[in-house]
């Protein structure tokens, strides 16, 4: 028998299996002498076909028992490669199968496929040879359990959370939209554009940023210092200006007296010594704890940047600059906005798909967007189906059948005054909103839903907003009363993208921003991409969790991202 207390690691380093021991018809996992569950029970058999092969696998047991008064267990290993689990069969004379059973354990083994006994659910299972790695858990203390545990649990264990079925499956979902969304953009000619994390630059207008700086954290380390080294007293600097003045009439009687050029440069030097003394009790006499103020605000010029800095809520700003000399380009990466919500819907860090075409209009970007959203929605049909089924099994039965409407449906397209009036009819019908239906309001997520799941049945393209309700930048129309902004609209989730072709006239944009009271200095760099060169163009962003939300069905964002940031909420 393996001795149990013998390092695990040791153990694992110090095995490899021959090259011959493992069949071509099994794929190893990459950088790994380890065969991912995925390439055994995912086959179109369930890897019944693989029986006889000898295999290295390696996991973490979500269920286990032992059987046959102890004489062996059944462990249930995921390796989280797909939602499914392998089943390993140990002896007793390979372990201490109590430190085995326990769910959370990670094991790794090597052993032979074998095909299960007939009528069992399982198609091929692993039966152990060798007991390689024990990662060990503490079932009395294993905030995981083995039981049907709540997804608003699981938020106070975000660094476990992973290892539950409906989390593995949802990192899986949002691994292969990511993937999705960039072979979409590098098919269609678009360049991968890294935008700033840090901006000056407000891109909705809203305010709603978080701000960066090193203020607090230097005013604190200066109020420490002042207490630990109290600043100079007035007697302290007015001692240094008598040494400095004596200093000097001491260099200026033996100049008088021509000394010798080594006497006189020796007095120098002790000259500039005591002036560099008083200039630091001077200076350091001037330090005042707290936050740095001039002329009664926060005096940013003594900040990190010299200047306020914050999160960015949008790379699109940024990203225009870039479509404004490479045509076709896209950011996609994290956004920040401080909006002190606590719904289902909200996010202080989400990420953002943001792609920007040159010489495209308003309906180039809703083909692009249209487009777009098809392709990841058929891309998650053809590639991850398997978590597909099982959130259509434990959290919406229609998901899948909405990827497929999505996919293979054209988008109604229809402007905001005829939204408006189909939602005035809705009204006059009878419906009942908890938001006032009139034109020039900002269409609430049930008005968004109701186009989709009621009206139309089907993705809905809305054009054409107000311009009092839309950001600086999108392109005013020959109405002066809308502009030419787009939204696309999708069951579940409501609004999924948000865009418009932008405002490429110079005159136009910069009164914009005037009208909105916005600020012109931190915009004068985005105002350069109008005064050289300017171009019509056009882009949209799209947030990726809500996508995702609209994929798995799940009803809280907070559940679609790996670490999800809220107010009062940022573990790790």
């Amino acid at each position: 028998m393996t001795d149990p207390s013998a390092p695990p690691t040791d153990q694992l380093a110090g095995t490899t299996l021959n090259d011959g021991a493992v069949s071509s018809q099994v794929a190893r996992a990459e950088f790994s002498d380890r065969v991912p569950i995925r390439s055994i029970i995912s086959l179109p058999d369930g890897g019944s076909g693989l029986a006889g092969q000898k295999v290295r696998i390696g996991g973490w047991v979500k269920t286990g028992r032992k059987a046959d008064k102890d004489a062996f267990a059944f462990l249930e290993l995921s390796d989280g490669s797909c939602p499914g689990n392998l089943q390993v069969i140990v002896e007793a004379s390979l372990w201490d199968l109590g430190q085995l059973v326990a769910t959370g354990t990670c094991v790794v083994v090597d052993g032979e496929l074998k095909l299960p006994p007939a009528g069992t659910k399982q198609k091929v299972e692993l039966r152990a040879d060798k007991v390689l790695h024990v990662g060990p858990v503490d079932a009395a203390k294993y905030p995981l359990p083995k039981m049907r545990l709540t997804l608003d649990f699981l938020r106070d264990y975000v660094h476990l959370r992973s290892r539950t079925n409906t989390i593995s499956a949802v990192a899986r979902i949002r691994n292969a939209l990511a993937y999705a969304t960039h072979t979409f953009f590098q098919k269609h000619g678009f360049l991968y554009v890294h935008t700033p994390i840090i901006t000056t630059s407000d891109c909705e207008g809203a305010g709603e940023m978080f701000q960066v700086t090193t203020l607090f954290s230097e005013a604190e380390k200066l109020e420490k210092e002042l207490k630990e080294n109290p600043p100079p007293s007035e007697a302290d600097i007015e001692a240094a200006r008598v040494l400095v003045k004596e200093k000097g009439e001491v260099v200026s009687q033996l100049k008088s007296a021509k000394a010798s050029k080594k006497e006189i440069s020796s007095s120098v030097d002790e000259l500039k010594k005591a002036k560099e003394i008083l200039s630091k009790l001077e200076e350091r006499s001037k330090l005042q704890p707290g936050i740095p103020q001039k002329d009664g605000k926060t005096d940013y010029a003594r900040d990190f940047f010299a200047r306020q800095a914050f999160l960015t809520v949008s790379g699109q700003l940024q990203v225009e600059s870039y479509a404004c000399a490479l045509s076709s380009v896209y950011t996609f990466g994290p956004t920040f906005r401080a909006e002190h919500s606590h719904t289902s819907r909200h996010l202080a860090e989400f990420w953002m798909v943001e792609p920007e075409i040159a010489f495209a209009d308003l309906e180039d970007d809703m083909n692009c967007a249209e487009a777009y959203v098809k392709f990841i929605c058929q891309w998650l049909l053809e590639n991850c189906i398997d978590d597909m089924e099982f959130m259509a099994d434990k959290f919406d039965k229609g998901c899948i059948n909405r990827l497929k409407m999505v996919s293979s449906t054209p988008f109604m397209r229809l402007s905001y005054t005829e939204a408006v009036e189909v939602l005035e009819e809705a009204v006059k019908n009878g419906k009942k909103f908890e938001n006032e239906v009139k034109w020039g309001i900002d269409l609430a997520s049930e008005h968004e839903r109701y186009l989709t799941e009621v009206q139309f049945q089907k993705p809905v393209i809305v054009y054409n907003y107000p311009k009092d309700i839309k950001a600086f930048y999108m392109r005013l129309n020959d109405d002066n009363k809308t502009v030419a902004a787009m939204d696309v609209l999708v069951p579940k989730v409501g609004e999924l993208v948000g865009g418009s072709q932008r405002e490429e006239r110079y005159d136009v944009i910069q009164r914009r921003i005037k009208e909105m009271g916005l600020p012109t200095e931190p915009y004068e760099w985005y105002l350069d991409l109008r005064r050289y060169g300017t171009v019509k163009h056009a882009g949209f962003g799209l947030g990726f969790e809500r996508m995702i939300l609209f994929a798995t069905g799940l009803d809280n964002i907070r559940d679609v991202i790996p670490f999800p940031r809220y107010p009062g909420r940022a573990d790790l």
